[in-house]
This record gives C-alpha cells, sequence and structure tokens, in this order.
C-alpha cells in the first residue's frame, strides 16, 4: 500500500504511541482533582503544555489545548471577532479566500451575527495578494485570517507581508493564522512573532487525531467556545486529555528535530514524482513549486475524471485525494482551486499526492506505476467509439 494522502492525516510515530502509552494504560487521573493521581495527571499534562510551547515559541501560558485544528480555527475567529465587538473596538472579519472550512464557516456565521466578513482573494499560485487585501481592510477590522500553508495546494503565505499589511490598513486587528499544514514543513516560532493567534493539531505531524492547540498570545482575547469547569484558563471547558496532550507534544518535539533532514528528503520524493506525472502528458500543475511544502502536489491529469481515478487507486492500494480530504467525494470543484481561477471542469480532474514521515522511494514507485496504468485506461475509456463501417 502506497499512502500518500498524508496532509489529510498522517500514521502516528512509534514514539508516540510509547509517550502516550503510561497515561492510557494507567495514568487515570483527571488533571483538576485534588489527589495525588489526580496531580500526578496534572504535571504531566502542564510539562507537555510546556513542551508544546517551546516548539511553538510562546509561553506556556498561552498554549490553549484543543481536540484539534478545526476547534482552534473555531475558537479564534468567533472568539476573537465576538471578543472585540463586546469591547467595542469593530466588527469587521477578513479572511482568505483559500481558508480550510473550519475558517470560512466561522467566518459566515460570524455575518449571521451582524459582522462585516470580507474575503481576501489569491493569484494563480494560490498568494494572498496583499494590495487586494489592504483594500479590504479598515480601522474597524478586529480579525485577519490568512493560513500559513494551504491545506490543498501546499502554496506558503509570506505571513510577515501580511502582518505587515494589517499593522499598516487595520491597525487593532488580530492576525490569526491556521498554521495546521504548515506545522510539517516550518519552523512555527517565527509565526508567533507576527501572529498573536495560531492554530496547530496533532494529526499532521504523526501525533494523535483528536489533539490540537490554540495560540493565545497579547495582545488577543477570545470569547469561549466551549462552557465547563474553568479548564485551559477559562478558555476551553472540559476534562484536559492527558495521554493526548503527551502525544501531542511528543510529536511537535520530533517534527522540530527532524524537519531539516526530512524536508530536502520528501522534496527529493515529490519531484520525483512531479516528473512521472508529467511523463504521462496533459498534466498541469497547480501553484508555484518555489513556493509549496515540499510534501504536497497538486494538479490536474488531463482526460481523467479525479473521483474515479481516486476508485482505480484506491482498488490498487494507492490512497490520495481530491482536493481536500473533508470534501472529497463531493461532485464540486474545490473552492481553493476555484479562488486560484482554475475553471471547473479542470478542477474536477484534479488530485492531491501528498507526503510524509512514512513516505519511501518504494511508495513513489508504485504509486506512478498505479497511476499511469488507471490514466491509461480512464483515457481509452473516454474515447469516442467510431461506428462500424
Amino acid at each position: 500500500m502506497a499512502y500518500l494522502d498524508h496532509a489529510a492525516t498522517t500514521p502516528l510515530r512509534p514514539e508516540v504511541v510509547d509517550a502516550m502509552l503510561p497515561f492510557l494504560t494507567g495514568g487515570h487521573g483527571n488533571p483538576s482533582g485534588g489527589h495525588r493521581v489526580a496531580q500526578r495527571a496534572k504535571v504531566a499534562l502542564e510539562e507537555a503544555r510546556e513542551r508544546i510551547a517551546a516548539v511553538l515559541g510562546c509561553a506556556p501560558g498561552e498554549v490553549v489545548l484543543t481536540s484539534g485544528g478545526t476547534e482552534a480555527d473555531n475558537l479564534a475567529v468567533k472568539g476573537a471577532a465576538r471578543a472585540a465587538r463586546d469591547a467595542g473596538i469593530g466588527d469587521g472579519v477578513v479572511v482568505s479566500a483559500i481558508e480550510h472550512k473550519a475558517v470560512l464557516a466561522s467566518a459566515e456565521r460570524l455575518r449571521t451575527e451582524g459582522f462585516r466578513v470580507g474575503y481576501a482573494p489569491v493569484g494563480p499560485d494560490g498568494i494572498v495578494d496583499t494590495d487586494r487585501l489592504a483594500g479590504r481592510l479598515d480601522e474597524d477590522t478586529v480579525l485577519v485570517s490568512v493560513m500559513l500553508v494551504n491545506n490543498e495546494v501546499g502554496a506558503v503565505q509570506d505571513l510577515d507581508a501580511v502582518a505587515a499589511v494589517v499593522r499598516e490598513h487595520a491597525p487593532r486587528a488580530l492576525l490569526h493564522t491556521d498554521a495546521v499544514q504548515a506545522a510539517p514543513w516550518l519552523d512555527l516560532r517565527g509565526a508567533a512573532a507576527v501572529a498573536p493567534l495560531i492554530s496547530v493539531t496533532g494529526h499532521k505531524i504523526g501525533g494523535p487525531v483528536g489533539t490540537g492547540a490554540l495560540v493565545v498570545r497579547p495582545p488577543a482575547t477570545v470569547r469561549p467556545e466551549i462552557e465547563g469547569g474553568g479548564q485551559e484558563r477559562g478558555l476551553r471547558g472540559g476534562t484536559n486529555d492527558v495521554a493526548g496532550a503527551v502525544g501531542f507534544a511528543t510529536a511537535l518535539e520530533l517534527t522540530a528535530a527532524r524537519r531539516d533532514a526530512e524536508g530536502p528528503r520528501l522534496a527529493g520524493l515529490r519531484d520525483r514524482l512531479a516528473a512521472g506525472l508529467a511523463a504521462l502528458g496533459g498534466v498541469e500543475r497547480h501553484g508555484d513549486p518555489a513556493r509549496t511544502v515540499p510534501g504536497i502536489w497538486n494538479g490536474r491529469i488531463g482526460g481523467v475524471e479525479s473521483e474515479e481515478l481516486l476508485f482505480l487507486l484506491d482498488a490498487a492500494g494507492v490512497q490520495a485525494a481530491a482536493g481536500a480530504s473533508c470534501s472529497s467525494g463531493a461532485a464540486e470543484a474545490s473552492h481553493v482551486l476555484s479562488a486560484m481561477g482554475v475553471e471547473r471542469g479542470a478542477a474536477l480532474e484534479s488530485v492531491r499526492l501528498s507526503l510524509g514521515h512514512t513516505t519511501t522511494d518504494a511508495d513513489v514507485d508504485e504509486a506512478l506505476g498505479v497511476i499511469a496504468a488507471a490514466v491509461e485506461r480512464l483515457r481509452e475509456a473516454r474515447k469516442p467509439v467510431r461506428p462500424a463501417s
């Protein structure tokens, strides 16, 4: 089996499993409790928070543990916007057109509450047009959300440039960045220097599903989305998942420690994959290869509908995706590709192949062979049948 869907979720790293096991099999204390079992859990939880903060470049008290990137995005976008309006700061929210659905849906919910919501366009390379972003900002803008790395095409934003535009045109606005897809490839300490709100998750880096965090740094304040017993400084109620926090911290540390070696290795595999796909003919890659992360290839394979191709690949043991994994199976064009100017027909012939820490040369070889055979079969089936003479 060649698993090329790491941008959707990654296999657990063995070291993460080992780190979590003691808390899954014996560390059953509730970290909010007062007895010694609970306090051992509390110590483990806060040590994990410290480790997460060290990798993200923030203080431990600025890490709000969540159930993943979707919850972190919801808390950032809705929580920050509502807190700002409550404080009388303003009611404007601007998000990029290629955000994850968690951000886009949160923005639309705010619209129903009377917020002014705008969308920042991107170019054909998937990079936010900062001039047009500036035109959507004003003194009443309270939140701007621009993802650091896009989950479908892998485009890397210039967050420093975005932050400079926000400071100039919306000086009271907070900048949020969804760094879920960036964590495997980029040192997020740079993002922490310019964005007071940062969303991350565990399952994109070999950590457990259901873990994540939102960094909330001054001057940011957020209203909680989940009310409860006052956990996470009152910003996220609910009993903490100690095992999940430990696993998430371990995955972050391993990813950071191995990034310098893994990036070039996977870039080489991606380039070999890209070259093999180009040899099929009729292949158009989406985005600028020089401004995408090493682990994502997204492109159109002409004459082949992506859903048909994915069905054949899965049957042959190759896992991939059409656009974002959460929309795979829907007969509609990816909103990311549409925002980049890709026509609907071309978008429906587009696939995403994503690599990660378990990807090998053998995976790429297997995938290229299977894809070539499937493309040939599908293109042959679409040829018009000539009537018998």
